[in-house]
């Protein structure tokens, strides 16, 4: 009898102390609890690391140039010739031109993710604060303008005009990206402005820059946050949609989706393993994130916290 009471008291305690954390506590102890989510996340973090220390690597550990060719070793398979994931088609060590292309690939994602992100959080803040008013109408319009044109069919007409590198890829994506996260982040401005505490601090003489960045945007962190992971996902695989019809970025500059897309004219010569790889990388890649961006949504949702 007492073993059950001292249980029950247990389950009581830990229902108060989950009870008195903040939605953020909670949403972290919801996280910490997701091994799913924990094992994307350190997947990311070791990927990125890597991605990061890449040059290191290849110039004082393997003592490899991943862009110096050795046409004796071309078509090379894995685990031969010192060659652990194999050489490419003119002998290049595959290994280490994977390890860069994954920071050029990574960089591309996030930054242009991120800068999307910004235009789409402040743009979209704005309007819902004028809701009604010339500055939403004409965001409105050109949102409206934007979408109206598919977005890889306006990077391929970008591409046309000049030829991407990493750098104007990640410029022309946060230029054409940002509707998505404007629309949702405009809904979120809208159903906030309305709210007790927006009111209240109006009434206190709080003004639209003030209440916009300090009271509304830290209740879109979350919104945010997901909405970067599958920006980021996506445009990995925008890149790699580009690459594949020719207008991604350019050789001589890897990236998992030019290594991709080259390597597939190579498979009945023997160069399997030339797409097996980095296909693995943007696949795991882009899993990753995923699973990441739907984790911290469940975690701040208010209805799964039990």
């Amino acid at each position: 009898m007492e073993d059950h009471q001292s249980i029950a008291k247990l389950k009581s305690n830990h229902d108060e102390i989950i009870a008195s954390k903040t939605l953020t506590q909670k949403a972290l102890h919801s996280i910490w609890r997701d091994k799913l989510t924990l094992v994307a996340l350190s997947y990311i973090a070791i990927l990125t690391v890597i991605s990061l220390l890449a040059p290191f690597i290849t110039d004082n550990i393997m003592r490899v140039d991943p862009n110096e060719p050795v046409t004796a070793d071309k078509f090379t398979h894995p685990l031969q010739k010192g060659y652990i994931l194999g050489a490419d088609d003119i002998g290049r060590d595959q290994l280490a031109r994977l390890l860069h292309a994954g920071g050029i690939s990574m960089a591309i994602g996030f930054f242009g993710s991120f800068f999307a992100l910004i235009i789409g959080v402040v743009l979209g803040m704005i309007a819902g604060f004028n809701v009604g008013n010339v500055i939403d109408d004409g965001l409105y319009w050109v949102v409206i303008t934007i979408d109206s044109i598919p977005a890889l069919f306006l990077l391929i007409l970008i591409g046309s005009f000049t030829s991407f590198s990493a750098e104007t890829l990640v410029l022309a994506v946060s230029l054409i990206g940002w509707p998505g996260t404007w629309r949702l982040i405009r809904g979120q401005a809208i159903s906030l402005r309305a709210t007790d505490y927006i009111l209240a601090a109006r009434a206190l003489g709080a003004g639209p820059l003030r209440i916009m960045f300090q009271h509304i945007l830290p209740n879109l962190i979350s919104v945010t946050v997901v909405s970067l992971m599958l920006g980021i996902a996506g445009l990995i695989l925008t890149e790699s949609s580009l690459s594949y019809l020719g207008l991604g970025v350019q050789p001589p500059q890897a990236t998992w989706g030019n290594m991709l897309s080259k390597s597939l004219q190579f498979i009945r010569a023997g160069g399997l393993h030339l797409v097996f790889f980095p296909l693995l990388m943007i696949s795991l890649t882009v899993l990753c994130f995923y699973i990441i961006g739907d984790g911290i949504r469940d975690a701040f949702d208010p209805t799964l916290q039990k």
